[in-house]
Formats: C-alpha cells, structure tokens, sequence
C-alpha cells in the first residue's frame, strides 16, 4: 500500500493530499534552515549535559522530603547551563506554565511593589493570579499593583508610555513572548532584549521576566542571553520534548530564582525540598529530545500558516514571516471554522481520536474555549494540538507534533474537515 492509499483510508481526499504536497515542496529551503537551528540547539543542550556529568545514578526516584537529590539539582545545573543562567528550579511540584508564572511572580513581589507588562495584556489565566480579573489569593489582594502599557497598532513597543509608566512602584517588568489568545505578533529574543535594555536604562533594579513559553528552541538564543533576570515555562510544552509528564522551569538571576523557590516550598526551605518521584529521566530525555521536537512542530506551524493564507485566511504569523514560537494562529471569522479545525486535530491524534471536542467554559477563562489535544500528556501543547476562545475574532492556535509527520497530517485533517463542511475551497 503507498502512502496515498494510506492517507485515504485515514479519510485524506486526494484533492487535500495534492494541494498540500504542492505546499511542502515550496518549503524545502524554510525546513532547512529549522533544521539547522535544531542541530545547534542540540549541541547546546548535549554540552550542558556533558558539562554537568550526567549519569544514570541521575535518574533515581526519591520521596518524602527530597534532601540531596542529586538528579534534581545537576538537571536544574542542565537548564541553568543550557540558558546561560546563573540558577534554575525545574520541578514536577510546578503544575503548569500558570502555576511557575505565579511562583516566580509572588516570590519577587511584595506589598506595595508594582507589576507593569510592557506588551499589552498578558495571557487570559494570569488574569486572575494578577488580580485584573478579580480571584482569591491574586496578586492584587497582597497589595501588588498592576499597570500595562498596549503595544502600538503596528505590534511596535510604545517606547513613551512605557517611559512613563516606570514609577518608584516598578519593581517588575513581565514581557509575554508568545501571543497567548491575541493576533499580535509574537516576540523575538532580540526585540525582547532592545524592550529590557530601555527598561533597565530608565530603572537599572527592575526585574525583567519573560514568560517563555511556546519558545524555547526555536531560536538560538534565549531571554536569558539578551538580559532577562527571569524566565519562565512549562514542561509540557517545548522544553519537555513530549516525555515530560508534568513539571516547570524558571531560571535565571540567583537571587530571583532563590526566592521564587521559597514561594513554591517554604522560607528557609527552599530548594533543598521537592522530591523528583521519579520523573527525572522523563525531564532529561525529554530535555534531550526537545531541540528536534521543537523542530518538527515548528514546521508544521510553517505549513499551517502556508495552507491557510493561500486559501484566504488571515494568519500570524504570516507564512513568510521569520518565527519565534511554535504557535499558529489562524482567523476563521466564525464559530464553525474554529470547531470545524479544532475537530480535524482531533481526529489526527493517536490518543482519543474517536472523540469530537467541543468548547466548554474551562477555569481561568472569560469565554467558552474549545480545545483539541488526543495527547499522551494530558494538556501536552508540544504535542499536536489547537484551542481557542469561542469569541470574536474567532481564531484558532495550532500549535505541536512530536514529529513534522504528525503535524502534517493534522493540518490535512483540519483541511479536510473545513472542506467538507463547506467552509473553506480548495483552488480548482
């Protein structure tokens, strides 16, 4: 059997099959040089490895409190060398994306300090933990300020309002890389370090954080090479590689990353506390394996972008322009597109691909989201998946593929399913 005949009995029209083709032969050059950032990529993470004398003595589980756990603190050693930090906490007690985001911020904040975010609103589940949207225990409850600065109509950094927002209150500077829910662009590390340069020129002592997530190696360098004190991500994204079944990540400046981590246990504790459980090979594998992961779903974030600006979409970022995450955000205009997507990247999924998602009013959210992720982690967005708020301007954000094939066939599911629905034509 070839792979047509295969693609077909996975329900792949040969219409879908052929205009896709044509679209991954036009981008042979841009695969190239992805590949070239993972190889380089790869080699950073296998020197910090080496550096660090990683050894399988490494991977043994510990419980109970988790003194001395040597896997635990020479893989923090990894992502510290790895990001050219001065420390890192990388622990399976951190949940998600949200819940490091928090620890870093509660841990550096204090009563009466102010929060500013230089690049608009920050994504919609640090709402509440900032306290814009009001929640027990937010930021704004112990006496944190929030202040904001929207980014230009052109994506551009507003250099004057940003001036003036710096007050004797700043005592940190979050800067979301990715776009979250929001069809601005996504940050480079480069324009994130010219942002934290003209920060410090105005406040030299502000902590500048970056919430990295969706980013990690897709660049070759990192915030922390461009300035960042902080920054910050989830495992069950990029950095995991797909093997990560939990976990987080801040690293950074020593001091910050000391009081973030009394945040997450206790003062006095500390890093010195937290048991591995057994997820330290799953973090130093995945770890491992991430720089080509990143690799492959960064190319199908290309091809998405490919597929659906030539059949009309609006999408970012657009399919010429240079990436720096794995996200790509498609704008269908209504309601069906998103579900009728969301549905396709289901069915490609080798978990939970007989099930048809459907948006739900998820924790964390102002509106109803839609999410599609037949994932081996539960919530796994380094591997094939897309979501998106059920509210205008109705765009979805695909995102993952623990390999480029995988990504592709989501895409073509997502294809076929607009075009049998009737909401997208191929060209004849």
């Amino acid at each position: 059997m070839d792979l047509t005949q295969m693609y077909q009995n996975l329900g792949i029209s040969q219409k879908v099959q052929s205009y896709c083709s044509q679209m991954e032969a036009q981008l042979k050059e841009r695969f190239a040089e992805v590949d070239a950032t993972a190889e380089y990529n790869q080699m950073k993470v296998l020197q910090a490895m080496q550096e660090s004398r990683v050894s399988d003595i490494h991977f043994a589980a510990t419980t109970g409190y988790g003194y001395n756990d040597l896997g635990r603190d020479t893989l923090e050693e990894v992502y510290a060398k790895a990001f050219h930090a001065e420390s890192a906490l990388v622990r399976p007690q951190l949940t998600c994306g949200t819940h490091a985001l928090h620890v870093a911020l509660s841990g550096n904040l204090r009563p009466g300090d102010e929060l500013l975010s230089p690049v608009g609103k920050p994504y919609d589940t640090l709402e509440e933990v900032i306290g814009i949207r009001d929640s027990a225990g937010s930021l704004k409850e112990y006496g944190v300020t929030y202040r904001q600065v929207d980014l230009l109509e052109d994506g551009s950094f507003d250099y004057e309002n940003i001036r003036k927002a710096i007050n004797e209150k700043t005592k940190l500077v979050t800067i979301q890389r990715s776009k979250g829910y929001q069809t601005r662009p996504t940050l480079s590390v480069e324009r994130i370090g010219e942002l934290i340069a003209f920060v410090k020129s105005i406040k030299p002592d502000v902590i500048c954080m970056v919430d990295n997530c969706y980013g990690e190696f897709v660049e070759r360098i990192e915030p922390t090479d461009v300035g960042a004190d902080m920054a910050v991500g989830s495992l069950i994204k990029n950095p995991g590689g797909g093997l990560a079944p939990i976990g987080g990540y801040i690293v950074g400046r020593k001091d910050c990353i000391d009081r973030a981590s009394y945040r997450l246990s206790a003062p006095g504790l500390g890093k010195e506390v937290g048991a591995s459980l057994g997820t330290n090979q799953s973090f130093y594998q995945g770890f491992f394996l991430a720089p080509t992961v990143v690799a492959g779903a960064l190319k199908g974030a290309i091809f998405a972008a490919n597929i659906y600006e030539k059949l009309g979409f609006a999408v970012v970022p657009d399919s010429t322009e240079s990436r720096h995450d794995i996200i790509q955000a498609v704008t269908f205009g209504t309601p069906e597109g998103v579900i009728a997507f969301c549905q396709g990247i289901q069915a490609a999924a080798p978990v939970d691909s007989f099930v048809a998602p459907e948006p739900w009013d998820m924790p964390g959210y102002d509106a109803p989201v839609i999410m599609a992720a037949g994932a081996f982690v539960q919530g796994s967005s380094i591997e094939l998946s897309a979501d998106g708020p059920i509210k205008p301007p109705y765009a979805v954000y695909f995102q993952g593929g623990l390999t480029w094939y995988h990504a592709k066939l989501g895409i073509m599911y997502s294809l076929q399913k607009l075009v049998d629905a009737g909401l997208a034509a191929l060209p004849e």
